[in-house]
């Protein structure tokens, strides 16, 4: 069974000149190698414009946020798995987790406001953070619409988890890219395909994906290569038609989410030589009518140590929302990052009519029918 995390990540003290020596030395071997992965991953110099001059070019104005609507929070990056195409690189060593004093300042600002209708718990697996419960609790007497992303897997190794969520009427977003096992596995490894299935069939028992249960249950389907996923609703049929025929099991609806050109599968487009290729096709593939749309202009990012986000993407990126001159809050806790966190704001109205920081990784966001944690932007 897995246990949960809890509390901030650190490094143990060492004792000794010569073990401290070492540790520095190690430390800054490890930061050296981040830099060069960093500049690694850098498309900033791949040959297609800016966002922000193809939004000017067309005339749509510039990217800013409306009423703040959806709270969507990192919780932390510790997770069972360790996906191909996760884009904030989750894995088992990641240590990274919400402390308390992060979650209670959500809850503090959420109580402050009656614009915010959905909370959207991601990680990392969310169920593993010990502050995840607590969230949801909190969130769901406020009466709030809470979405868990669930990897399905961790289901089985954390054994009242399903029960949980179906208790607090928390819809889940389960992650399943295809509904064969080669598909599945050559993005999340060996083994995932036939425990997502298990996972599946235990939601769909409780009333998970079932109609008239109220239990909502949907799946998300993003490419396994260099291409834009298909039309989403023709996907969903398929969908519904093989997971029926095969398992027996149901599901609410599909949301079909495009690759960004970040983190690991950044790396991938480089080793198989097709980076600048895949960029143009998310400009050739540009929609206008998805701007207005972008999930961004609705909602706000917290990562896990309460910084803020105009998006997950720009998380990963570490593209945080940007403090406005001289402003900070005496309650800011001294391990928090330098960019604009939960504790510098009174309310989430207060990010209201700020600008959204874009690059050309949001060409995926807007490319064919759109995209977003919600699934297509447009028809």
């Amino acid at each position: 069974m897995v246990g949960f995390i809890s509390g901030l990540s650190s490094v143990p003290k060492r004792g000794g000149a010569v073990r401290t020596n070492v540790a520095g030395e190690r430390t800054e071997r490890m930061q050296r190698v981040e830099e060069k992965k960093k500049a690694r991953r850098d498309i900033s110099h791949v040959r297609v414009p800016a966002f922000d001059k193809t939004l000017r070019d067309l005339e749509l104005g510039q990217l800013k946020r409306n009423r703040v609507s959806t709270l969507q929070i990192n919780i932390g990056l510790t997770c069972n798995q360790a996906c191909s195409h996760c884009h904030v690189e989750s894995s088992p060593s990641s240590k990274e987790t919400m402390p308390k004093i992060v979650a209670d300042r959500l809850v503090k600002l959420t109580q402050a406001e009656n614009d915010i209708s959905t909370v959207d718990i991601t990680g990392g697996a969310p169920e593993m953070h010990q502050q995840f419960r607590p969230l949801v609790l909190k969130f769901r007497e406020m009466g709030l619409n809470v979405i868990d992303r669930c990897n399905l897997t961790i289901l089985e190794q954390i054994p009242d988890a399903a029960n949980f969520l179906a208790e607090n009427q928390v819809k889940v977003v389960a992650s399943l890219p295809c509904y064969t096992s080669d598909n599945v596995e050559a993005q999340r490894g060996d083994g995932v395909f036939d425990s997502s299935i298990a996972g599946l069939q235990q939601l769909n028992s409780l009333g998970y994906g079932i109609p008239g249960s109220g239990l909502e249950l949907d799946l998300v389907y993003n490419p396994g290569g260099a291409f834009l996923p298909p039309e989403q609703a023709r996907l969903e049929e398929d969908y519904r038609r093989e997971l029926k025929r095969a398992f027996g099991i149901q599901f609410t609806s599909l949301i079909t989410i495009a690759n960004m050109p970040i983190k690991r599968f950044a790396d991938d487009l480089r080793r198989s030589n097709k980076l600048e290729e895949y960029l143009n096709l998310l400009l050739s593939k540009f929609n206008p009518s998805t701007v207005d749309k972008v999930m961004c202009v609705n909602q706000i990012h917290v990562a896990w140590d309460g910084q803020l986000y105009d998006c997950d993407f720009n998380y990963a990126l570490e593209m945080p929302v940007r403090m406005p001159s001289g402003q900070s809050s005496e309650e800011r806790p001294e391990f928090l990052p330098n960019g604009m966190t939960v504790f510098d704001i009174e309310k989430w109205s207060d990010l209201e009519n700020m600008r959204v920081r874009t690059a050309k990784h949001c060409y995926a966001c807007t490319a064919g029918t759109g995209s977003s944690c919600g699934g297509a932007l447009t028809d």
